[in-house]
């Protein structure tokens, strides 16, 4: 487990320092701090876990952010977001078996509206790094069977209003979906969901040297082509049973990826999957091991991506043209983070599920190809 933790961090810290060095600016920025409360339930997608849920859940949050200024084109592009760091504990009202969740990660908190009002509706896409008090143990804690790993990913969707008060205050209520899962990394893995409803108060920490006009706006994020061609590889690990070996999945990907506009792609590709638990279902099912390209698994995806600068949040669903066996149906999707750097290289972490089953993590490296 310990060298999925140590990747997972590694890219967690990329991931954020790329999000803070797009909003680096030498024009005075100012910083805000907000605190929240969020009050909600969770969500029993399995009927198995309804015993875990003892009460309504609080989700404390301190974010420290600072709004971006318009002088790089992705900011224009997604009307001057706020970008940050979130920390956050979620209470489950289940010590016993649930413990705490702790939380950090960064957040872009995104206007939906082009214009600046005193009214405003903001969209929050958050990822980052999660502990939790109290996985499942098999000899001290038998009834957590949602999580079974201290380490887990979180995943957070929030809609909110931007309230002004004053030139320095914003009340900001709102709903969020939040998530916490360790990819089948380590079983148990159905993974907690928690929907609450929120309200924050943001202070606006104002700059003590005026700022100056911006003169040019950095378009270096600005694709190429609107055509290009994205290939990456990528390893992950998942486990069978509980506490059983770790069992690799190695993937392989190559995409056409349409650049509708810098902040909107669609793609379509293949994905071949060298997958030891698939062969062991293999295995289970004719009764000898798999040969050849009877080990691979291969899909044709098709998915959409919204783009933050260089950071890329894709979705796709995918179609197994190519199963001996069949242990997950037919269709396979992804979620994940990228980041595009200059060069054309890119970084790669991906979640693999089957019907909202978490399968495994991906972490990986590849590269995009502009086309004429």
């Amino acid at each position: 487990m310990f060298k999925k933790h140590i990747l997972h961090s590694i890219l967690f810290v990329f991931i954020n320092a790329a999000v803070f060095a797009q909003n680096s600016t030498s024009c005075n920025p100012q910083w805000q701090i907000k605190p929240v409360i969020n009050q909600g339930f969770i969500l029993v997608h399995r009927i198995s876990i309804g015993h875990l849920v003892k009460g309504y859940p609080t989700i404390y949050e301190l974010n420290v952010s600072k709004p971006t200024w318009g002088d790089k084109i992705w900011q224009i592009e997604n009307n001057k977001p706020d970008v940050g760091i979130s920390l956050q504990c979620i209470d489950f009202k289940n010590p016993q078996q649930l413990g705490y969740s702790l939380t950090v990660a960064p957040y872009a908190e995104i206007p939906l509206n082009v214009i600046a009002k005193k009214s405003r509706v903001v969209m929050r896409l958050c990822w980052g790094l999660n502990y939790i008090t109290k996985p499942f143990d098999v000899q001290t804690n038998r009834k957590n069977i949602a999580i079974g790993s201290h380490f887990n990913s979180f995943v957070q969707f929030k809609w909110l209003w931007h309230l002004k008060i004053n030139e320095s205050l914003r009340f900001e209520p709102g709903f969020a979906f939040s998530h916490v899962s360790n990819g089948k990394a380590k079983n148990p893995n159905l993974g907690l969901n928690v929907v609450s409803l929120n309200a924050g108060l943001n202070y606006l920490i104002p700059s003590k040297k005026s700022r100056s006009q911006t003169s040019c706006v950095d378009s270096s994020t600005c694709v190429k082509s609107k055509n290009e061609l994205l290939v990456f590889a990528a390893i992950g690990f998942n486990q069978r049973e509980i506490s059983t070996p770790d069992l690799k999945v190695i993937t392989v990907s190559g995409a056409y990826q349409r650049n509708v506009r810098n902040t909107h792609k669609f793609s379509a590709g293949l994905d071949l999957f060298y997958d030891e638990n698939y062969q062991i279902d293999y295995q289970n099912e004719f009764l000898n091991k798999p040969t050849g390209f009877d080990k691979m698994r291969v899909s044709a995806r098709l998915g959409y991506s919204y783009n933050i600068g260089r950071i890329s949040l894709p979705i796709e669903m995918g179609y197994y043209l190519f199963q001996k066996s069949k242990p997950d149906g037919y269709v396979v999707s992804r979620i994940g983070v990228r980041y595009y750097s200059k060069s054309g290289l890119v970084v790669h972490f991906g979640l693999r599920t089957h019907f909202a089953v978490a399968y495994n993590f991906e972490y990986g490296v590849g590269y995009r190809f502009y086309l004429k």
